[in-house]
C-alpha cells in the first residue's frame, strides 16, 4: 500500500490571552490508500485539528504534511483551498447542505468551482448520488429530506470530486441510532471500493467499525493499532 497522507513532527500552537496552547504536540502519522480509519479522543484532545490539518484548513506551527507526495506544511491559503476542492472530501455532523438549492445543485457544487461544464458536472452528480441510493432524490430541496438521506447527499458531494481522502467529522452525531448504522454501512461500502476514509469521532462504538484506531490525548497520540489490512472486495 502507498502513503497517500504523512506527518512528521508535526506540532500546532494557539497564542490565546497571551498564552501559547499546544493542540498538537509533535505528532507524526502515515495514512495508507485505501485504508478506514478513526481519529478519537475526549475534547481538548487535539483531534479536531488534526482534522484541520489533514484537510488543507490549516498549516501546522512546525512540522512536514504531505498529501499524495506534495509538501502542504507552509503552503498559502489559496494553494490549500485549491487542493482541498480536488483532492479532500469533507462529511459533516450538520451535513452543510445550502437549503435553496436542490440535492443535485449541492452534490455538483465541487465541479462547479473547479469549472467543469455544466452538462459534465451533472452527469458526474447523478452517477454519485447513484452510488449513494439517492437517485430518486436529486431535484428534492434539503428540508425535503430526512437526517439520513441529507447525509447520504453530502457524502456523494465528498466523493464528486474522487478525492484522495474523505473526511468525516462526527457524520452519525445528528442521526438516529438506526440511520447512523447505515450511513456507517455506506463508508463500509465506498471503502469496499477503494475510497480512503477517515471519521473524527468522540463514539468508540464508531471508532471499533473502522480498521484502524488512532487515539488522541493532550495533542499526542497515545494509541495506533496499525491495523493495515487490505480493503475487502465490493460486496464481500
Amino acid at each position: 500500500m502507498s502513503a497517500i497522507v504523512r506527518i512528521e513532527k508535526v506540532t500546532k500552537t494557539y497564542t490565546m490571552a497571551s498564552t501559547d496552547v499546544v493542540a498538537l504536540n509533535n505528532v507524526s502519522l502515515v495514512i495508507n490508500a485505501g485504508e478506514y480509519l478513526a481519529i478519537t479522543g475526549p475534547s481538548g484532545s487535539g483531534k479536531s485539528t488534526l482534522m484541520h490539518i489533514l484537510g488543507c484548513l490549516d498549516n501546522p506551527t512546525s512540522g512536514i504534511v504531505e498529501l499524495e507526495g506534495r509538501d502542504l506544511s507552509r503552503a498559502s491559503g489559496n494553494y490549500r483551498a485549491h487542493i482541498r476542492n480536488a483532492r479532500v472530501g469533507f462529511v459533516f455532523q450538520t451535513f452543510n447542505l445550502l437549503p435553496r438549492f436542490s440535492v443535485l445543485n449541492n452534490v455538483e457544487l465541487p465541479l462547479t468551482y473547479a469549472g467543469v461544464s455544466r452538462a459534465a458536472r451533472r452527469e458526474k452528480a447523478e452517477q454519485t448520488l447513484e452510488l449513494v441510493g439517492m437517485t430518486d432524490r436529486g431535484h428534492h430541496l434539503p428540508h425535503q429530506l430526512s437526517g439520513g438521506q441529507r447525509q447520504r447527499a453530502a457524502i456523494a458531494r465528498a466523493l464528486i470530486n474522487d478525492p484522495a481522502i474523505i473526511l468525516a467529522d462526527e457524520p452519525t452525531g445528528n442521526l438516529d441510532s438506526k440511520t447512523g448504522d447505515q450511513v456507517l454501512r455506506l463508508f463500509e461500502k465506498l471503502n469496499g471500493l477503494g475510497s480512503t476514509i477517515i471519521i473524527v469521532t468522540h463514539d468508540r462504538d464508531i471508532a471499533a467499525r473502522t480498521r484502524r484506531r488512532i487515539a488522541l490525548r493532550d495533542g499526542e497520540i497515545v494509541e495506533d493499532n496499525g491495523m493495515l489490512h487490505p480493503a475487502p472486495a465490493p460486496g464481500a
